[in-house]
C-alpha cells in the first residue's frame, strides 16, 4: 500500500483538499482506516527519533560539564547541530499529529454516516459500539501524544538558550554557566522521552482497536 502513497501525494497535494485526497485514494484502493494507521505509524517513529535526537543533545551537552580545554567552536558547532535536529525532531512530531486529527475527522464522519445505511439494527449497533469504543481509544491516544508534544517545549528551550549563549560566550566562563543548566535539560528530557514512551503505548492501543 505504502508505495502508492507519494504518487497519490505528488498527484493531489496541489489542490489543498484533503477530500479529494481522500477521494483520490479510495480509488487506488486505500480507505481512510489505511492512512490512519500509516499515519499512527509515522507518529510513532517520530517519537522515537525524536526521543534519540533529545538524548543525543544531552549527551553533547554533557560534554561541558567535563571541558578541560579545547576547541570551543568546534564544541559550540556539534551542540548547534544537535540542537536544530532535536527542533526539527520535535516539529515532524506536531506535523504527524496533525495529519492524524484530519484523517481522524474524516474518518469518523464516515463511520457515523454510515451508520444510517444499515438495515439491520443489531450490525448497526455493533458498528456503533465499535465506533465508540475507537473514539475513545483515539481520544486517549491523542491526548497522550499531546502530552509529550508539550514535554518537548522546555527542552528546545533549553537547547536554545544553551547554543546561543554558548555561540557569543565561547570561554571558559560561559562553560562554568551553562554546567547548571545540564541538570535542568537532563530532567526535562527524561519527562519528555518518559511521555513519549506513553503516547507510543496509547498508539499501540489504539491500532489494536482501529485494526
Amino acid at each position: 500500500m505504502r508505495y502508492l502513497l507519494p504518487l497519490c501525494i505528488a498527484l493531489f497535494s496541489l489542490t489543498g483538499c484533503q477530500s479529494t485526497y481522500y477521494s483520490a485514494m479510495e480509488t487506488v484502493g486505500i480507505h481512510k482506516r489505511d492512512i490512519m494507521v500509516d499515519r499512527v505509524e509515522d507518529a510513532k517513529k517520530s517519537q522515537q527519533e525524536a526521543q534519540e535526537e533529545f538524548s543525543s543533545a544531552l549527551e553533547a551537552l554533557s560534554s561541558l560539564t567535563n571541558f578541560d580545554g579545547g576547541d570551543l567552536e568546534a564544541m559550540y558547532k556539534k551542540i548547534d547541530d544537535k540542537y536544530q535536529d532535536s527542533e526539527q525532531a520535535a516539529q515532524d512530531v506536531a506535523s504527524r499529529i496533525s495529519a492524524i486529527e484530519d484523517v481522524s475527522e474524516a474518518l469518523f464522519d464516515e463511520w457515523q454516516q454510515e451508520l444510517e445505511l444499515y438495515t439491520s439494527s443489531k450490525l448497526r449497533r455493533d458498528s456503533e459500539s465499535k465506533l465508540k469504543q475507537t473514539k475513545a481509544s483515539y481520544n486517549d491516544m491523542l491526548r497522550a501524544m499531546k502530552r509529550a508534544e508539550k514535554k518537548m517545549t522546555p527542552v528546545l528551550n533549553t537547547l536554545r538558550d544553551n547554543t546561543l549563549y554558548l555561540k557569543h560566550n565561547l570561554n571558559a566562563n560561559a562553560i562554568g554557566s551553562l554546567q547548571g543548566e545540564f541538570m535542568s535539560l537532563e530532567k526535562d528530557i527524561s519527562v519528555a522521552i518518559k511521555e513519549m514512551k506513553a503516547a507510543i503505548a496509547e498508539s499501540d492501543k489504539f491500532l489494536a482497536k482501529l485494526q
